[in-house]
């Protein structure tokens, strides 16, 4: 009896280990050949999406609407249909957001190497295991590709990340304004400057800082006990000039937003340096919706402060967002960056020359003129490709330029929202291919009316 009882006991252990075994290999693998278990529905559900035929004018997404069990396409501007294959001949040309998906090509071609899957388990505290808001490995790779590039000096800077650029704008504001003062801090930049600077602080309105216009108007006071901020974009926004600080002294404190600086839409004749330097993933990859800025900062009480601010605002960026951004990072990084910035300057390049041969011989309407310049990253002299025609109506009647504009079927962004005259406009290059084609297709019908004749492809 004692003999059964063991045997039933040993029989019973061994069944417990080989169940035990088969469930651990069931976890990590399937037969033994690298298949994938948990996580192969969340592959094929990827796989299915991205199979979805648009015909090339749109695409599927696993967050998407779903009809009948298939996702819905969602379509390009000028498109639409269940499969986008249907074209608007009459459709506005929308040139206004500074989406920038010119680069989805590059990430469709590089499918396999940018996908990524999260486990439902990942990260689900607030910190990382050394208490920390933000990715050691993430902040490696960000230093590492700065080198790379020769954008940006890294060395001896704390860095800081946000929910895009735009949240490191205002708390970068926020440490840099006094506490206790009797007048607040003057905001400036130099126009024509990027409208969310304005924005941003006459929205938060705080008795510390005021936005107070043209940084130019100031130059002769910056010398005085009056306090300054002042915004510098290099490259700009709107016209995609290299640009330095206007003010100079002891009260000025200047914010570097460096968001252009990468060799899509610029040459890079040396690494940037200041004491506060902003840069966005969204200019970078293209990523504009995962919302992750970072900031390098000379000064540690700054870095504090501006910590601080993020901290209270929204308790540190999303782990996914870091995630995510430090898979794409590593792409970015393989063959020393040179696929993807080659990919990006090359697409620029072409829509600027496209564009600017279709305005050559225009009498009425310019764009802004950008000098070739030597870049250390390409090792060579290159031409502009910026991120933005500063588009110009150069006749007294034509004066409402967005209004011209409009008629004509091209809607673009007013100049006046960057403290420029009403004779500006500015248009975005940097959305899809089909949003390109359609602003040039409007551009060449619209120079085409000068003579009456004229159509330039």
């Amino acid at each position: 009896m004692a003999k059964i009882q063991i045997s039933i006991y040993v029989g019973c252990l061994a069944c417990s280990v080989i169940l035990n075994v088969l469930l651990l290999s069931n976890y990590v693998y399937v037969g033994g050949k690298g298949e994938l278990s948990w996580s192969r529905r969340a592959a094929e559900e990827a796989e299915a999406v991205a199979a979805v035929s648009c015909s090339g004018h749109g695409r599927g997404y696993l967050d998407g609407l779903v009809v009948d069990g298939s996702p819905v396409c969602e379509c390009n501007s000028c498109f639409g249909g269940p499969d986008c294959s249907q074209f608007a001949p009459d459709c506005v040309a929308d040139a206004d957001s500074g989406d920038p998906l010119f680069l989805e090509p590059f990430w469709i071609q590089n499918a396999a190497s940018s996908a990524m899957l999260v486990a439902g388990w990942h990260r689900m505290s607030y910190t990382f295991t050394n208490q920390s808001l933000i990715s050691r490995l993430l902040e490696d790779h960000i230093r590492k590709l700065h080198t790379t590039v020769g954008n940006a000096v890294t060395q001896g800077r704390f860095i800081v990340f946000g929910a895009g650029s735009t949240q490191l704008l205002n708390a970068a504001v926020h440490a840099l304004s006094p506490d206790n003062s009797s007048a607040p801090a003057k905001v400036v930049a130099s126009f024509p400057f990027y409208t969310v600077y304005q924005l941003q602080t006459d929205f938060f309105r705080s008795v510390n800082f005021q936005f107070q216009g043209d940084a130019s108007l100031w130059k002769n006071k910056s010398d005085s006990t009056l306090n300054f901020i002042e915004f510098v974009t290099s490259p700009n926004n709107p016209d995609g000039q290299l640009k330095k600080a206007v003010l100079q002294g002891p009260h000025v404190k200047t914010i570097h937003d460096h968001a252009y600086y990468w060799p899509h839409f610029t040459a890079i004749p040396a690494p940037a340096d200041e004491d506060l330097m902003i840069f966005t993933l969204s200019k970078l990859t293209g990523h504009a919706g995962t919302r992750l800025g970072w900031a390098l900062i000379k000064d540690e009480a700054l870095y504090q402060r501006m910590s601080t601010y993020v901290k209270m605002n929204i308790l540190g960026v999303s782990k996914d967002t870091q995630l995510r951004a430090l898979k794409l990072l590593k792409v970015a990084l393989e063959g020393s960056g040179k696929e993807i910035f080659e990919f990006g300057y090359t697409a620029m390049k072409e829509r600027w020359e496209r564009l600017s041969n279709a305005l050559s011989e225009s009498k009425r309407f310019s764009i802004q003129e950008i000098a070739p310049q030597y870049c250390t990253f390409f090792k060579t002299v290159r031409g502009p490709s910026p991120a933005y025609a500063w588009f110009k109506c150069e006749r007294e009647e034509d004066k409402e330029c967005y209004t011209v504009l409009k008629e004509a079927g091209i809607i673009g962004r007013e100049g006046n929202l960057y403290g420029a005259e009403t004779s500006y406009v500015r248009l975005s290059l940097l959305k899809s291919q089909d949003d390109f084609d359609a602003l040039l297709h409007q551009i060449n019908k619209l120079v085409a009316q000068e003579d009456g004749t004229k159509s330039i492809i």
